[in-house]
This record gives structure tokens, sequence and C-alpha cells, in this order.
């Protein structure tokens, strides 16, 4: 039986769940582990605040406590990696904040990170992520978009604010690398890469790469 990955939306939006699950398509190769996205039900609609974050972190660990019998490795897609933390207490089993991996993955691309947020309210918590991280040097700005995770479905409108932020990180903060600071911009990647010549990390991807090849490997976590 292949492995499977278990990528946790913890956030209620389905439509957030069903843009990541078609952004992770790319990595369903025929030999890879099965990647099988989920959502929280009783999460919050969005991952806006410290509350949300708290609140969706105790729904993660609740969601790895029923699955880590049926589950090789997991994600958590949302860009505060909450839960990630505790989760890591509780199993064995490899487990990838996007956050976390998007990162790592954006210093290995380019170092010079500029993060798309989506308000201006999660700012000052990305920063204090990346410092526990011990990774905020390596971020030259984080912007928001100024939507909340519900808006970023209307295309017509967040392409263009999406751009827009892009641009002014390349070229007011010199950012050689974009990354998307919510798992609800995964559409976007491809044209934001496309329009500023950029690699752009989806860190849900990311994520997910990551836990592929720690099966592939045979990594286990750290204990």
């Amino acid at each position: 039986m292949a492995d499977r990955i278990l990528v946790i939306n913890p956030n209620s939006n389905k439509q957030v769940t069903s843009a990541m699950d078609s952004a992770l398509e790319p990595l369903r190769t025929a030999d890879a582990p099965n990647i099988e996205c989920v959502t929280i039900d009783e999460g919050p609609m969005g991952i806006e605040s410290q509350n949300d974050v708290d609140r969706a972190a105790q729904l993660v660990i609740k969601q790895i406590e029923r699955d880590q019998g049926q589950a090789d490795a997991f994600v958590v897609a949302c860009y505060s990696d909450p839960g990630l933390s505790g989760a890591r207490k509780i199993t064995y089993k490899p487990f990838f904040g996007s956050a976390e991996t998007g990162l790592a993955t954006s210093i290995m691309l380019g170092g010079r990170i500029g993060v798309i947020s989506i308000l201006a309210v999660a700012v000052e918590r990305h920063w204090a992520y990346a410092r526990s991280l011990n990774l905020d040097a390596r971020i030259v700005a984080d912007l928001p978009v100024d939507l909340n995770v519900a808006e970023l479905a209307n295309e017509s409108t967040v392409t263009a604010q999406i751009l827009e932020v892009g641009r002014s990180l390349r070229d007011q903060f010199a950012a050689n690398v974009i990354l998307l600071g919510c798992a609800g911009m995964a559409r976007y990647r491809q044209v934001l890469e496309d329009e500023l010549g950029l690699p752009v990390i989806d860190p849900t991807q990311a994520a997910v790469a990551a836990a592929v090849t720690a099966l592939r490997l045979g990594y286990r976590a750290a204990r």
C-alpha cells in the first residue's frame, strides 16, 4: 500500500482546500505517496488573528490524534503553522508546517525573501514566528494585500492586487524570492512567477514536497 500524506487545512473554507488540492497535482506522480487534503470543519472560516491560530492549533492536534494510525506524514496547510509544535510531541511521523518549510525553501532559492500576507494584522504575527525560527533576518519585507481569506477566491480582484504587492517587494525591497503568506494564495503562484520573473513559493507545495522526500528517503521525525 502506498504511503499517505495528510494535508490539513485548519480553516473551514472548502474553497481554500480545493485550490490547495489543485496546486498539489504536480506532486501526484505514479510512484508518489497518496496526498489527501482535508478540511477541519470546526475551524474558523479564515485564520486571520492570534485567536484563530490558537483555536486552530487545538483542532489540528485533535486531527493528528485521530489520524496518525492512518497517515505516514502530515502537513499543516496554514502560514501560521497552527499546532505544529504540539503535534510534533504526539507523533513520531514527519510533520511539516507550511510557513517553516516555505521559509526554508525560499532561502535555498533566493535568500532575500518577500512575503505576501493577507491582512495587515497578520504581518506582525508572521514576523514574530520568523523570529522564533531565527529566520527573520532573511526576510526583506512582509506586505499585505488587505484581503481576507474568503476574498482570495475572487481572482479578478485579487490578481491585480497581489501583482502590485509582488512588484513592490521586488522593486522597492529588492526581494529575489516571493513567499506566499497564505495557503489560499496557491492559485496565484504561477501568474506571479510569470509576471515578476522571480521564484514564487507556495508554502503548502513546499511542505508537501518535503513530506514526499521524507517518506521516499525514510526520514523520521526527531523525538
